[in-house]
């Protein structure tokens, strides 16, 4: 009978492990598909059933508003990851090294502010003036009831919020502001960690501006010799 041989560990990395999360904004996906497939429909009908330059231009007008509408829509993701934050947005690509970021804010738009004073835009997280608006009754409903000032109502108060309950446990917080708490607490674990210290590097999206120059150019062209 044989014994295993003893191996070392392996080495841990420096700091708490956190999971990756990507976050990205399901109204602006939906509406993304729905914009692509009406321009897509409307360009190809032009193309097929016109004359002259006219399907030209709808094609040069496809490449222009295809691009942006993938941009401003499906595009926008930021990624969080153990050493680094990446925000993927219309036109540009941002990495963060946790240890360069100084803050994370939250007004009328979500932004990420860098230890060189530079403020980089979260669009894949809008803010939603309507969603703090229904947290906010919400966790001044739960406080009433945990004050005595509004009994909770018996039954299915608890689940969902059917038969008249609030149906909270405790405060409440908008999807959005959810999302950059949840940031915030991972620039607090991993800002320290040896791994997540470097240079913010920002990368232009010439996947989204070339076709979208091409576009356009060809489009005036079009438009000038008619």
């Amino acid at each position: 009978m044989t014994t295993p041989d003893h191996q070392s560990p392996a080495p841990q990395p420096s700091g708490p492990t956190t999971k990756d999360r990507i976050y990205r904004s399901p109204m602006g996906l939906v509406a993304g598909v729905l914009l692509l497939a009406l321009a897509g429909w409307i360009s190809i009908d032009a193309m097929v059933h016109s004359e002259g330059s006219t399907p030209w231009q709808a094609l040069a007008t496809l490449l222009v508003v295809a691009p942006l509408v993938v941009a401003f829509t499906i595009r926008p993701a930021v990624f969080s990851g153990e050493d680094r934050l990446r925000v993927r947005n219309p036109f540009r690509v941002v990495e963060l090294p946790w240890g360069e970021v100084a803050s994370l804010r939250s007004g009328y738009t979500n932004e990420v502010v860098a230890k060189s004073g530079t403020k980089y835009q979260l669009w894949a997280v809008p803010v939603s003036l309507r969603g703090r608006k229904r947290a906010a009754r919400r966790t001044a409903r739960w406080e009433a009831e945990q004050s005595g000032r509004v009994s909770r109502p018996k039954g299915m108060g608890g689940l969902g919020g059917f038969g008249g309950g609030s149906g909270t446990d405790g405060p409440v917080r908008a999807e959005s502001d959810q999302i950059i708490h949840d940031l915030r607490l991972t620039l607090e674990a991993r800002e320290k960690a040896s791994t997540a210290q470097g240079e913010v590097t920002v990368r232009w999206a010439y996947e989204v501006v070339v076709p979208v120059i091409a576009g356009a150019v060809l489009l005036a062209v079009l438009l000038a010799v008619g």
